[in-house]
């Protein structure tokens, strides 16, 4: 367990590396100077000079990238051009506004949906396992933006039941952010579900085929026994990956919900950065949300053992 450890962790190295200098480059390659198009059309060449040489726009693409990650390392991402705050701070805000929403969500979506997989792959071609799995191809279809305006209007505007604007954080009033997320999590639940379903009955159904499982059954093990002992634990690999990716890629990808439920996520931030043109929170937030995407893939290759102990041995 220990070498695999190490050895997930060596290969993150790599990526992280790979991931800072692919963050560094696609800001490098937006057309236009940063420096112009921070100024504006009004701006004269001595003050569009002035402030090159203030971003370390006139160094070499090599020294920019060098003093860049020093930078980053020491934990100094720079200051916003528009309001001046530091970047790691207002990025780190955001991104806890998002973690909180995606966390909760993509948990309440693996506790319905892993059960739900697993029996509609036990019963397959009933009545249950047809239901389960059109239901999931349902709800994997509808467009989250779409979901998110019908659960508006009939739990706000309809119902009255949730408020329709505004955010409130879970550090200032508990029992009000707690409201205030309901909406965005129950998209994201219900549109999420619907793959993990599908994932979920895939692995079981390939599991229940193999001999071992035969073999269970004939010597007489009740079917609760079979499936949790010796089905769940082994099919319960690949929708963990699958989960895993999915928190990842909503950790850099809800601004869509942030937009329609006004909460000031990280999705949002970027979105009005890249209008912006700043140019140093727009790299604070991609750098942030691929290191965020590497080191969820490391934490569930390191758990993976938990379900599947071969991937150890091997």
């Amino acid at each position: 367990m220990l070498r695999f450890t190490l050895n997930r962790l060596v290969m993150a190295v790599p990526t992280l590396v790979l991931v800072s200098i692919a963050v560094f480059s696609l800001v490098r390659l937006i057309p236009g100077d940063p420096a112009a198009l921070m100024l504006g059309d009004i701006a004269q060449p001595d003050q569009i000079a002035a402030l090159r040489v203030d971003l370390g726009l006139d160094k070499s693409i090599v020294q920019q990238f060098v003093i860049w990650t020093g930078n980053v390392l020491r934990g100094d991402f720079g200051r916003s051009i528009v309001n001046g705050e530091p970047v790691f701070a207002l990025v780190t805000e955001r991104f806890l506004v998002s973690a909180q929403i995606v966390v909760l969500a993509v948990a309440l979506a693996g506790c319905l949906a892993v059960p739900a997989g697993v029996i509609a792959a036990w019963r397959q071609n009933s009545l249950a396992d047809l239901v389960l799995v059109g239901s999931a191809t349902v709800l994997l279809s509808i467009p989250t933006f779409w979901l998110g305006l019908l659960l508006l209007l009939l739990f706000g505007l309809k119902l009255g039941w949730l408020p329709v604007l505004g955010y409130v954080s879970i550090r200032d009033n508990i029992a009000a952010g707690l409201i205030y997320l309901v909406l965005p999590v129950m998209t994201l639940v219900i549109h999420e579900t619907g793959a993990l379903i599908r994932m979920s009955r895939a692995s079981t159904l390939e599991v229940l085929r193999l001999d071992y499982v035969t073999h269970a059954r004939a010597k007489g093990l009740s079917e609760a026994a079979v499936l949790w002992k010796h089905v769940f634990r082994n099919a319960f690999g690949p929708t963990w990956t699958m989960i895993g990716l999915i928190l990842g890629h909503l950790l850099g990808g809800i601004a869509v919900i942030e937009t329609v439920f006004t909460v000031p996520g990280l999705g949002r931030l970027m979105v009005d950065s890249i209008l912006a043109r700043d140019y140093p929170v727009i790299q604070g937030c991609l750098l942030l949300v691929a290191v965020s995407y590497v080191v969820i893939n490391l934490f569930v290759d390191l758990l993976y053992p938990i379900f599947d102990p071969r991937v150890v041995a091997e």
